[in-house]
């Protein structure tokens, strides 16, 4: 997957703008470059070059204009930075030609463009274009050496013509090493930038959350308890009234409904309880890959899935944390129920671990569901919030507070009718002697 998809819609689009930004200024240097050089001796204002020159620059201009009206109309903005790169190779290769072919000392233009290029695609769109970069370069070379072409400023003793064929072929292939060689350091280099800004993005999430979520423990906590002795109350007195008054019919059915509703009032200040305050557990030294999947085993043949849930596992074995096994089966649980939940009939969960290059135990639960929108992402982890037409909305405040005393961090990624994915990050331990 090009990894642009992985960017941030708005991200990426202001690294579009960059891009757009810095043509311009490129334009606008050489603009100046060339009058400077129309003000001395040679060439005459009037040379092919000059003239060249000028239309390329206007034509830079012209195109730089055409992509700032079209950026906001665009939606595939990964296909618009291809073309916009394309068309910047073929404007290299008409400034190498106007310069020299051969002998131009511009060659490292090409350059420019790749690095650039790996800020916006992944290092396979990037090694494409430092292709494209080198096959321009050999075929205007090979034309002049055999004569097909003629480039401007260049003297006759600095055609390729002129030079072996080995020397020819010597600085092309020179020229396309070195195309490949900064694509992919580049490239390399862009990638480490994107995770790290990643982990900083997941991790300033994380104590957003924490922070919030810490305030809104604390008032939930005496909240549950002044709810909790009110409710105790009422039903110990509705209980006595069932067994004291004469029998009605319509009494009974009234009672009842009142019961009903407290137990499910207890219930719920019973989940804020476990929310403000998750229960010390009994830490232990355990195999992920074990409890993954007999977790996910009891998930596949559990009542709610019925069937129309397949579930595909790529799992690392010997990664060991220390944490509640009955913690870590809640925490899966649920992360495998609202996947579920969030699939309308049949559909696919993927169940992922892996070691993290932080040396941290990972596992990523991805559905194909119908995912979430930017503002139900903000509040996924909020207390009471909820997409379903049942539940309470405490699920993953739950679950993130209980990961939050384990030292772990849970982080969701989610795209609207494309699916989620949530990734469950845990200190990873060395295995028990």
């Amino acid at each position: 997957m090009d990894h642009a998809l992985q960017m941030p819609e708005k991200d990426f689009k202001d690294k579009l703008k960059w891009l757009m930004l810095f043509r311009v200024f490129f334009s606008t240097l050489l603009l100046g470059s060339s009058i400077v050089l129309q003000l001395g001796d040679s060439p005459p204002p009037i040379s092919p070059p000059i003239k060249l020159l000028y239309g390329l620059i206007a034509t830079i201009f012209f195109l730089s204009i055409l992509y700032a009206l079209a950026i906001d109309r665009i939606k595939k903005h990964i296909a618009f930075a291809y073309v916009q790169i394309l068309v910047d190779t073929l404007i290299v290769t008409v400034i190498l030609f106007v310069t020299g072919s051969f002998a131009s000392m511009f060659s490292f233009l090409y350059l420019f463009v790749i690095i650039y290029s790996s800020i916006l695609l992944s290092i396979r769109g990037t090694l494409v274009i430092a292709a494209i970069c080198s096959i321009q370069f050999g075929i205007m070379v090979d034309l002049e050496y055999y004569g097909a072409i003629y480039p401007f400023a260049t003297e006759e003793g600095m055609l390729a013509s002129n030079h072996a064929w080995n020397q020819v072929l010597y600085k092309i292939l020179i020229t396309m090493t070195a195309c490949f060689a900064v694509a992919f350091l580049s490239s390399f280099l862009s990638e480490q930038v994107r995770s790290t800004r990643k982990e900083l993005r997941v991790m300033k999430n994380h104590v957003k959350r924490v922070e919030k979520m810490a305030a809104v423990g604390e008032m939930a906590a005496g909240l549950a308890h002044e709810i909790k002795n009110p409710l105790a109350s009422v039903t110990g007195s509705i209980q006595l009234l069932k067994e004291d008054i004469r029998y009605d019919p319509d009494h009974e059915r009234l009672m009842q409904i009142i019961l009903r509703e407290a137990d499910r009032l207890s219930s719920l200040a019973n989940n804020f309880l476990l929310y403000a305050r998750p229960p010390a557990g009994k830490v232990e030294v355990i195999e992920l890959e074990k409890v993954l999947i007999e977790t996910a085993e009891l998930f596949e043949k559990d009542a709610s899935n019925d069937g129309r849930i397949t579930t595909t596992k790529k799992i690392k074995s010997n990664i060991w944390i220390s944490m509640d096994p009955v913690h870590l089966r809640q925490i899966l649980w649920n992360l495998l129920l609202n996947a579920s939940e969030a699939i309308d009939g049949e559909g696919v969960i993927d169940i992922e671990m892996y070691e993290s290059k932080s040396k941290r135990a990972c596992i990523k639960i991805t559905d194909n569901g119908c995912g979430m929108t930017p503002d139900e992402l903000k509040s996924i982890f909020d207390p009471f919030f909820t997409t379903k037409s049942t539940g309470t909305g405490l699920g993953l405040s739950i679950v993130h507070r209980i990961l939050e005393a384990y030292d772990s961090w849970l982080n969701v990624e989610s795209e609207a009718n494309k699916g989620t994915t949530f990734t469950l990050q845990f200190k990873q331990m060395d295995p028990p002697a």
